[in-house]
């Protein structure tokens, strides 16, 4: 998510601002860096209540509530199903409603998600090229 700056003045308790100074802390973030993050994300949950966020080795990233699955790996379920959500449903094995959560945050937040299915598509093309490589090596 980038951050586009206007001045907005808010006004925060002493131990809001305390608790946010040692997140932000933990985070490696400066503390309005993180409030940033956190009105967004806020506003983006409330606009799709089965969207959270989380963290990871790859960076902060939608996911849909109570799966475990990235918002980008349902919309490459669906897309490998021929766009036919039911049958992406079925095979990821979760409610159809979460998989048309997925399909609306999509449409809100396209190049974003497609970002993601981008940098993992790239990420799956260089693994398979080091196993393969291995692979030779090791028959040599």
């Amino acid at each position: 998510m980038d951050y586009m700056t206007s001045p907005l003045s808010v006004r925060l308790n002493d131990a809001t601002i305390a608790r946010l100074g040692r997140h932000a802390q933990r985070v490696h973030l400066a503390p309005r860096t993180l409030a940033q993050r956190y009105v967004e994300e806020g506003l983006r949950m409330d606009e799709h209540p089965l969207i959270r966020f989380a963290e990871g080795p790859a960076g902060r990233r939608a996911r849909l509530m109570g799966t475990g699955k990235d918002v980008w790996e349902v919309i490459v379920t669906v897309r490998d199903n021929g766009g036919d959500i039911a049958e992406a449903a079925r095979y990821l094995e979760i409610p159809l409603g979460l998989v048309q959560a997925a399909v609306t945050y999509y449409g809100a937040y396209t190049d974003e998600i497609d970002q993601w299915i981008e940098v993992n598509a790239q990420e799956a093309a260089e693994a398979h090229a080091a196993w393969a490589a291995g692979k030779n090596a090791v028959q040599q």
